[in-house]
């Protein structure tokens, strides 16, 4: 059908119950695009109608250039959806109750992800939207149906979607930070890096609310020399920052000077970031994880006993479960699941952890002997673990110089300005010992794979069989149970969150119903969204979905308070 005749059955469908509206469910050419309504709002005031467009290549005419890497493709998908709801915003406005007269896409913030709102190939360009289909109350307001879908969306097409109508110069410098980025992330491994932070970036934000840059009195970033390396990136070429090596690597300084900061920074250096952000060449290892202490969180069957052991009670810690950890419990089995999901590199700041976990100093060993205490703190295992699994650690710490050490490499900021103090820090664990008794063993002790029950994953109601619902960027409400995810600080988008919640019910729909444990389920199904892209989640298409990591997916089935593991003896045939 025509836009015509989308338009006549609009100018027909004025003052009509709401529900008439799922009558224009269907594919309509326009003159240069063709629209698809995939899904209609039951009432005004429900979740928006979902529409797409696609634009065949040759009106919209975007160079293949643009689009050749898989970073450029998805660098230029991230433009076209936020140039898209840019335009939106400024045509779109209300035209009666509820949502009605919305048209919009999903409001990305500064991370550049893969997402379900656009595709583009050398045949068309596809968006992905919402429209609020507007009404009277219950009551169709045709006539003005027909203006946002006849008139303002060909607008916004016209305006977004056509090469010609964009910033060519804006276009090719995303698409070349973004792939550069992602080159520079790609070399941290064959220099020996766990992350890289470029001179003259900008890494203090404007609030804890914004996290766009700071603009007033900002101090951009200058490198210490001994900690300068070099990058030959394929667009920018030359750029020079402070590499952090492999090891254990700590970040100290007074507080307010930035060490938060830099963190903060590295953490996110897991994802790309806009031109402009002032992070956009900050990467990272992409196997980097947050880890904090998580007080009330439930833990499933974990194996703790790197880290505690001799528990009051005689409970085990190597199959350890609670649906209330303690601060010092719940970081344990955080670093065991980060590492069990084949976590590289552990960032850690002594602010969000527990006490009694990052340090036990000479002092309390002698009041309080060992075998009174249960806990083996992070001090005495970091080094093992990077000796026994090469995983690194960057820990911020402001309180305890014990850290001394065992540190490879000492960073002081200062007036958020990094500074190489390795040497000093090493001669002051030298002629000011700390005399604690290591008591780490010789070892780190043994990762154990788990393995869920499939029936403990269980997403229904008694109404419905799947029930799947995000509050914004750190709550599922999945079934009748909520996984709660404030403390997993690497999610970054509420779209992320929706592709998990997914991603769960597809690993128990396809996998779970075999003798198979956490990482080999993150496998499969990271392999699968790989091949075939994040359409397979959902039985229909979708536009608000984006790509997580296996660390966040991981994160939030452990944090499932249904979930159940398998006796360890499964696995052997005992059971």
């Amino acid at each position: 059908m025509s836009d015509n005749n989308l338009r006549s059955v609009l100018l027909r469908l004025d003052g009509a119950s709401y529900k008439a509206y799922k009558d224009i469910k269907g594919n309509y050419q326009f003159s240069d695009f063709t629209l698809i309504i995939d899904y209609i709002q039951g009432d005004p005031f429900a979740s928006p109608s979902k529409f797409r467009v696609k634009v065949p290549q040759s009106i919209a005419q975007f160079p293949k250039q643009l689009y050749k890497s898989r970073s450029r493709e998805i660098a230029l998908r991230d433009y076209l959806t936020r140039q898209f709801y840019h335009v939106a915003s400024q045509i779109s406005f209300r035209r009666g109750t509820g949502k009605s007269g919305l048209i919009t896409i999903a409001s990305l913030k500064q991370e550049v992800l893969e997402r379900t709102s656009a595709f583009i190939d050398d045949n068309d360009l596809e968006i992905r939207f919402v429209v609020g289909l507007p009404a009277r109350g219950r009551r169709i307001l045709g006539r003005q149906a027909a203006e946002m879908l006849c008139e303002d969306i060909p607008n916004i097409v016209e305006q977004a979607l056509f090469y010609d109508s964009l910033d060519h110069q804006a276009i090719q410098h995303q698409v070349e930070t973004v792939e550069d980025a992602d080159w520079i992330r790609q070399q941290l491994s064959s220099k020996n890096l766990t992350a890289f932070v470029p001179n003259g970036a900008i890494l203090p934000r404007r609030s804890g609310v914004d996290n766009r840059p700071l603009v007033e009195n900002a101090i951009s970033f200058q490198s210490p020399s001994s900690l300068e390396v070099a990058f030959n990136c394929p667009n920018r070429g030359a750029i020079k920052g402070m590499g952090i090596p492999e090891g254990i690597t700590l970040i100290v300084g007074g507080g307010y000077h930035g060490k938060s900061t830099l963190l903060q920074a590295i953490e996110l250096g897991v994802y790309n970031q806009i031109p402009g952000d002032g992070r956009e060449l900050v990467v990272t290892n992409p196997n980097a994880v947050k880890i904090r202490a998580e007080d009330g969180r439930s833990i499933a069957g974990v194996n703790i006993s790197p880290f505690i052991n001799h528990l009051p009670g005689g409970k085990s810690t190597t199959n350890f479960s609670t649906t209330n950890a303690s601060g010092s419990t719940s970081q344990a089995a955080n670093i065991i699941e980060a590492l069990e999901a084949n976590a590289q590199l552990l960032l850690v700041d002594e602010d969000t952890s527990a006490t009694n976990f990052t340090i036990r100093d000479r002092r309390m060993q002698m009041l309080i002997a060992k075998e009174k205490e249960p806990i083996t703190p992070f001090i005495d295992k970091v080094r093992q673990l990077y000796s026994d699994y090469g995983v690194s650690t960057i820990l911020v710490m402001g309180g305890s110089g014990d850290y001394f050490e065992v540190a490879d490499t000492v960073i002081a900021m200062d007036n958020y300005q990094p500074y190489d103090v390795t040497e000093q820090a090493k001669a002051i664990a030298k002629d000011y010992p700390s005399n604690r008794n290591t008591e780490g063993g010789t070892a780190f002790g043994e990762i154990t794979p788990r393995a869920p029950v499939n029936s403990s994953i269980d997403p229904s109601t008694h109404k419905r069989s799947v029930k799947l619902k995000v509050r914004e960027v750190d709550d599922i409400a999945f079934g009748t149970e909520d996984i709660d995810l404030a403390a997993v600080s690497q999610i970054v988008d509420s779209a992320q969150l929706r592709a998990i919640a997914y991603a769960i019910v597809y690993a128990k729909d396809h996998y779970l119903d075999r003798q198979i444990t956490i990482p080999e389920i993150l496998d499969l199904v990271m392999r699968d969204l790989a091949e075939q892209g994040l359409d397979i989640l959902t039985d229909f298409t979708q536009g608000d979905l984006a790509l997580f990591r296996r660390f966040e997916f991981a994160a939030a089935l452990n944090r499932l308070r249904t979930l159940k593991i398998r006796d360890e003896n499964f696995f052997k045939g005992e059971i």
